[in-house]
């Protein structure tokens, strides 16, 4: 065992049958630069990739001896994060199309000088496993582009895919760029990057990728993968996106199989890896308290069972939402302002709205604490903070205290158990994703799932306490809404936006 690598002790043999595949993902400990805004020779950037390799090497090796097929490795895993575009350059490599039908093991030096390529193809080839990466590209433009940057070339957050064999099979450059990636060009038009195996087709995108419709919803709906792979560095959000609550969600909400690898960096929340299946986690890892890096394997199905279609406002159209008089009242979740009805008593039935959106909710606790609040929140709305998203959302909640001002306040622990629940919500969008979060950040596999008719209902009493059940909708195609705040309001999310950067800005 590699220091630094905590791994499941079962051991998968490869399957016969290319009906089913094992999938790894790595939660990386990331080793980072001594400095990562100042340029470092290319000697010292190699140097940092390579001690990220090491670790890199240990788990690929891990995973290919419990008979894993594929790999996931975390975003940013080989060198950090934090650099300016002159700091990035050191560690980037041109990467070329995988048309060129290159293995970088047998030909490293073809396309320049690719060290970091010839050893994770080296690493692929010699395990007989397809290993997937997050590395820099970079690419020559002169002026007769007009959108060449100052500095003449483009330099793309990357993902690359080398096969059992070694060879480049798929190249990925990231479109969705967050707040902090001005070390990063995002391409002209969305890539959508596919590859096929023995065990099923894939696609690939990265981090912010996920909350948008290019490449991520397109990959699935137009070019019908079996599976995503995405490789992520995610600061978790409570209560609604810290990662494998929002990745095993997106699974479910969107039929496939779905791969995340995330960094293991506690200091600034990203932690939480999961291998998911469309009915449910397969397996996952979240850790706050340890500084070690995790493998994680688990069988999927090749090509998922088809499930049914769900028609997201089917059921809750039909309810009829019954007044509550002014018992509503507003909280703030993520810098949106959701409206909240109190759940007052053991179990009942309860509505709240907003806008076009109704949430209706059927529950019974195992209990009715006198020391803890749980709420029913509904959204409707552009989300401007960290992005500009439309959402639909439908929540249930555990406040922060017994203080209504603190439901949507960030809480990791809760100790209320529910006998059952059942949410849904007159949705306008397709796309919803169905989340249950557990105390101390634990998924419930197996213990709910949605009806056609757009239902998320619980299967049996909760295994622990809730801290939240929420339906998460998103609307793609009013993210460019015309914007109808008022000046003041519009000034007021300047001014919230700004000190977010200034938050981040401490972590980055």
């Amino acid at each position: 065992m590699v220091p630094g690598i905590a791994a499941s002790v079962d051991f998968y043999p490869r399957a016969s049958s290319l009906d089913t595949f094992i999938a790894a993902v790595y939660e990386h400990a990331v080793i980072l630069p001594n400095a990562t805004l100042v340029p470092v020779s290319p000697e010292e950037a190699l140097a940092v990739m390579n001690r990220n390799l090491d670790l890199l090497e240990g788990a690929v090796t891990s995973a290919s001896k419990q008979g894993a097929h594929i790999i996931v490795t975390p975003e940013d895993g080989i060198y950090g994060f934090n650099f300016t575009r002159e700091s990035i350059y050191p560690y980037l490599e041109d990467i070329p199309d995988p048309q060129v039908n290159w293995i970088p093991c047998n030909n490293p030096d073809r396309f320049g000088h690719t060290p970091v390529q010839q050893r994770l193809s080296c690493l692929a080839k010699d395990n007989s496993i397809y290993i997937v990466a997050n590395i820099g590209d970079k690419k020559s433009c002169n002026a007769s582009d007009p959108q060449c940057p100052p500095d003449g070339r483009y330099q793309y957050n990357t993902d690359v895919v080398f096969d059992s064999k070694g060879k480049l099979v798929a190249r990925y450059h990231k479109q969705n760029l967050f707040l902090n990636e001005d070390q990063f060009n995002a391409p002209k038009e969305p890539e959508v990057v596919t590859f096929n195996t023995t065990f099923g087709k894939f696609g690939i995108f990265t981090c912010f990728d996920i909350l948008f419709h290019d490449p991520a919803v397109t990959l699935v709906r137009d070019s019908h993968v079996d599976t995503i792979l995405f490789p992520t560095a995610w600061m978790n959000v409570l209560p609604h996106l810290s990662a494998i609550e929002f990745h095993s969600a997106w699974a479910m909400g969107m039929r496939v199989n779905f791969l995340a690898s995330n960094l293991h960096y506690p200091l600034k929340k990203m932690t939480g890896s999961g291998i998911y299946a469309p009915d449910s986690p397969r397996a996952f890892h979240y850790d706050m308290k340890t500084e070690e890096g995790k493998l994680l394997l688990a069988q999927l199905d090749s090509h998922p069972h088809p499930t049914p279609v769900v028609n997201w406002t089917s059921y809750a159209s039909g309810v009829e939402a019954h007044s509550v008089g002014n018992q509503e009242f507003t909280g703030i979740i993520f810098f949106d302002e959701f409206t909240f009805l109190e759940l007052k008593e053991i179990g009942g039935n309860y509505t709240v709205c907003q806008r076009d959106l109704c949430c209706h909710l059927s529950y019974k606790m195992s209990e009715k604490r006198s020391d803890e609040v749980y709420a029913l929140g509904a959204f409707d709305g552009l989300h401007t903070v960290e992005g500009s998203y439309y959402l639909q959302i439908c929540t249930l909640l555990k406040c922060k205290t017994t203080d209504l001002h603190t439901c949507g306040d960030s809480v990791e622990t809760a100790s209320t158990r529910f006998e059952m629940f059942s949410l849904s919500g007159t949705f306008g969008t397709q796309y919803v994703f169905p989340e249950v979060l557990l105390s101390e950040i634990q998924l419930a596999p197996g213990e709910f799932q949605v009806s056609s008719d757009g239902r998320l209902f619980s299967l049996k009493p909760t295994s622990g306490p809730v801290l939240t059940v929420t339906l998460f909708g998103r609307l793609y195609e009013k993210d460019s809404a015309p914007n109808t705040l008022s000046d003041l309001t519009t000034q007021a999310l300047r001014v919230m936006f700004i000190v977010i950067l200034i938050v981040y800005s401490l972590y980055w």
